[in-house]
């Protein structure tokens, strides 16, 4: 590749974790308007209404295999094995991410688990391509 396509995907992920950070301020910020809890509940999360609880969680969810991904993003890039499919398998990554973060907030597990499995397969994908470019280049 010829610039910085990998990191195209990088940032699109980053949007969608500030983005969801963004929703769960807005949700917090409605269920203490109603009365619902009390400012302090959000301290520990102990008492924290599903609204906003679902989006908390959706938010860590992003922290989780993504660092992987993050990762061999990086690794990619630095050994030059960025290539097309390279790339396009972080965009496919990111994709099922958006996908899995929405599920989880519309509560459709079955397309939840389904778009984190072909998130993790990419991801692993990406994996062997950044193995099999260091051990036969």
């Amino acid at each position: 590749m010829t610039g910085f396509e990998m990191f195209w995907p990088l940032l699109a992920h980053a949007f969608l974790i500030f983005s969801l950070y963004g929703l769960l301020v807005v949700r917090r910020a409605a269920v203490v308007k109603s009365g619902e809890v009390k400012r302090e509940a959000f301290r520990e999360n102990r008492d924290e209404p599903q609204a906003s609880r679902v989006v908390n969680k959706a938010i860590a969810n992003q922290f989780e295999l993504p660092v992987l991904f993050y990762a061999v993003c990086v690794l990619l890039y630095i050994a030059e094995a960025d290539n097309l499919a390279a790339v396009v398998g972080a965009w496919a990554f990111v994709l099922a991410r958006y996908v899995q973060a929405t599920m989880q907030l519309t509560g459709n597990l079955p397309l939840r688990r389904l778009s984190f499995m072909a998130g993790f397969v990419i991801l692993f994908l990406l994996w062997i391509w950044l193995g099999a470019w260091m051990a036969f280049s």
